[in-house]
């Protein structure tokens, strides 16, 4: 098989997967636009659907050409956020004025959400994340993990009658119950209090003896020198500090570093379906991977590629202080 190039496609999400042949990716990273709340501008967006059903049946049909193209062991990484039923005359009521030209003009838009729906009532948080998780595990996706990313820096909200959203959610799903996982490229360093903790000594009848993740328990731990653990499943990563004409609403980079990290070797294929601005193919190309994008505006796809353009790849550079990144990862779960 010839070597895979980076490449960006503009279109439809299915549309454009249905070019790509079967098996031919090693993982995917991707954030779909957020039920009812931007207009995009352009005819054919996903998020603008006049029910969450309808909205959710739409993913899963591009979800489902995501899971044709991954390669066996492959995983997808699924960022999604939340919405709010509310009365319909919120920003994406629909406005007498003409097409909206940009992403964040809510006084001039194209399509009407009603955000007023059979069963969900005023202000009820609809469920979207989950919604969508469990549609694709009943088509034949398995479920492995709910990471839960804490926005550091998130922004404070008007409302007095909730607590601040600060949070999204990163369903790990994989094609098959045993995938690629290179856990060792993303262990995250250990603290000193734990190494500390550790030295104390967990022998027979100490509660750390059986303690996960900690190798060869002894009664003499003198000589105690694990520096890593497994990461856990909250990810305290702020918003993005990359800035884009017209898109706001972009992937830190760190916060797909590690999915990048775990799901693909060096020189791997990673697809991300709603590339918006770019990220996934940045990150992919400074770790070494190959990448494939698929958006639907064509200004973004420029943009995004002019972004990328700039990237150098950082192949043997480490990130953080994990050494099995330089490696190419260590030790794979399957």
């Amino acid at each position: 098989m010839d070597k895979p190039t980076s490449k960006l496609l503009c279109g439809d999400a299915v549309k454009c997967l249905e070019t790509l042949p079967a098996g031919s990716v090693n993982m995917c990273v991707t954030s779909p636009p957020y039920y009812g709340l931007r207009d995009y501008g352009v005819d054919g967006q996903i998020g603008i659907e006049q029910s969450p059903d309808e909205y959710i049946a739409r993913l899963v049909n591009v979800f489902d050409e995501v899971y044709r193209v991954l390669a066996d062991d492959g995983t997808l990484w699924l960022n999604i956020g939340d919405s709010y039923a509310g009365s319909g005359k919120g920003p994406m009521t629909i406005s007498a004025n003409g097409k909206n030209k940009d992403v964040f003009n809510m006084q001039n838009r194209i399509y009407e959400v009603p955000k007023k729906w059979s069963g969900i009532k005023p202000k009820d948080l609809i469920g979207i994340p989950w919604m969508l998780a469990f549609a694709l595990r009943a088509h034949g996706w398995y479920l492995r993990s709910d990471i839960i990313w804490h926005k550091m820096n998130c922004l404070s909200e008007s409302i007095k009658d909730r607590p601040t959203k600060c949070y999204e959610h990163i369903f790990l799903l994989a094609k098959a119950p045993h995938y690629y996982f290179d856990y060792k490229a993303i262990q995250e360093p250990l603290k000193e209090v734990s190494k500390a903790r550790y030295k104390r000594g967990r022998g027979n009848g100490n509660k750390y003896a059986t303690q996960q993740g900690i190798s060869n328990p002894t009664k003499d731990f003198a000589h105690f020198d694990q520096q890593y653990r497994r990461k856990r499943d909250v990810w305290e990563v702020s918003t993005n500090s990359y800035k884009m004409d017209e898109h706001f609403a972009m992937f830190p980079e760190k916060l797909i570093e590690p999915c990048i990290l775990a799901g693909s070797k060096i020189g791997g294929v990673v697809l991300d379906p709603f590339f918006g601005s770019g990220t996934t193919g940045a990150v992919a190309k400074r770790l070494g991977r190959e990448y494939i994008g698929i958006e639907l505006n064509e200004r973004y796809v420029q943009k995004a590629q002019e972004r990328i353009d700039k990237v150098i790849p950082e192949i043997t550079t480490e990130i953080g202080t994990n050494p099995a990144v330089k490696n190419g990862g260590g030790n794979v779960a399957h």
